[in-house]
């Protein structure tokens, strides 16, 4: 399973952004997909997941109300709408795939698969 994140860029404070995940290989339908982030000097933070049926994603409660994942099995791809963005959402977002249980969907170890990485800046 290969995947590859895309879709960031500079926004101003406020605006929005949707990142992608794109699936190649292996049965995406059946992974659990995850978005994560990285901010310089930091470790990388869980920002939110979607099981293999796109039912009841799970956030970090800082994004929480403007963030919104969802997925198309069909298009093998994953999707991060993020809105209000706030100068503390930059950061490099990686999305990932697993087949762990909902209370390890936090835990980047548990991931079998990762993308390259999407930068994301917002700045004024």
């Amino acid at each position: 399973v290969q995947l590859q994140a895309s879709g960031g860029g500079l926004v101003q404070p406020g605006g929005s952004l949707r990142l992608s995940c794109s699936v190649s290989g292996g049965t995406f339908s059946t992974y659990t997909a995850g978005w994560f982030r990285q901010a310089p000097g930091k470790e990388r933070e869980f920002v939110g997941a979607i099981s293999w049926s796109g039912g009841s994603p799970a956030y970090i409660d800082s994004v929480k109300g403007r963030f919104t994942i969802f997925r198309d099995n069909a298009k093998k791809t994953v999707y991060l709408q993020m809105n209000s963005l706030k100068p503390e959402d930059t950061a490099v977002y990686y999305c990932g795939a697993t087949r762990v249980v909902r209370s390890s969907w936090s835990v980047p170890s548990s991931y079998y698969y990762w993308g390259q990485g999407t930068l994301v800046t917002v700045s004024s």
